[in-house]
């Protein structure tokens, strides 16, 4: 067990579990490319036009269109895939397509995506990241991921960021009967790493994050935010359930515990 530190609050875990985009690897670099492919390959197929896509899934767009930013309480952010591309078969439906006709042209958009995505692989490493899981394996702590990407994909991206190994449990919407802000993901995880939720902190950038853990009565919630963030202020007020909020992984200590010192 050890001691993780934050704003000069002091909490005994056994374990941690990560969000996995926008707190272990950049969501724009991996997520923002791949929303506007998918969004015009589906609107390029479908009889009319459709609503933005900062309407449809939260993001935050430049003058080129380009998305840079994105709602941490919106469907990019919270929803699983199967939730944005319901939101996208939507469109065409109330355009007159069968249910099943843009749900499908939804899924084939998805998979061109995919393989664009997979020809550059954008996983970035939040900075410092890498080296507080290695501090975590020094103390012994065992650490997972909840996310709202499917299981598959999520350890698609972290091999492509080579940090698979330090990770025991990896818990993806596709496992669990309800996703974020309930508490199913850490109560999955805890139980394959051998642990309870009371023994672990949540570390993660959005307030679903905190719900899901507080839900779950785990030691504590960490609300990252990051430097891609709307603004401080903004996201602070948007973490509102954490126990504590920092701004990068170097606010975060980790001491062993004086029970085992």
């Amino acid at each position: 067990m050890a001691d993780l530190i934050a704003n000069k609050m002091r909490y005994p875990v056994k374990g941690i579990l990560f969000d996995k985009d926008g707190t272990l690897l950049d969501f724009i670099s991996l997520w923002g490319s791949w929303s506007e492919s998918i969004y015009h390959k589906y609107s390029s197929r479908i009889p009319g036009k459709i609503a933005p896509l900062s309407d449809l899934w939260g993001t935050v767009h430049d003058s080129r269109g380009h998305i840079t930013d994105y709602n941490r309480n919106g469907p990019l952010a919270m929803g699983s895939i199967d939730d944005l591309l319901a939101i996208l078969a939507l469109q065409g439906y109330r355009l007159g397509l069968t249910w099943g006709e843009s749900m499908r042209i939804a899924r084939e958009s998805k998979q061109l995506a995919d393989e664009e995505l997979e020809l550059v692989r954008p996983a970035y490493p939040i900075q410092g990241m890498i080296d507080f899981l290695k501090e975590c394996q020094a103390e012994g702590l065992l650490l997972g991921i909840v996310t709202a990407d499917n299981t598959s994909e999520a350890i698609k991206h972290i091999d492509w960021m080579g940090i698979g190994s330090y990770f025991k449990a990896i818990i993806g919407n596709d496992q669990v009967e309800r996703g974020k802000p309930f508490p199913d993901m850490v109560e999955r995880a805890c139980h394959q790493m051998g642990l309870t939720p009371n023994e672990v902190a949540v570390i993660g950038d959005t307030n679903g994050d905190m719900q899901m853990g507080n839900a779950a009565g785990v030691a504590m919630t960490i609300g990252l935010v990051n430097t891609n963030a709307e603004s401080a202020s903004a996201s602070f007020r948007l973490l509102k359930d954490a126990s504590v909020i920092v701004s990068s992984y170097s606010h975060i200590q980790l001491e062993a515990s004086p029970s085992e010192g």
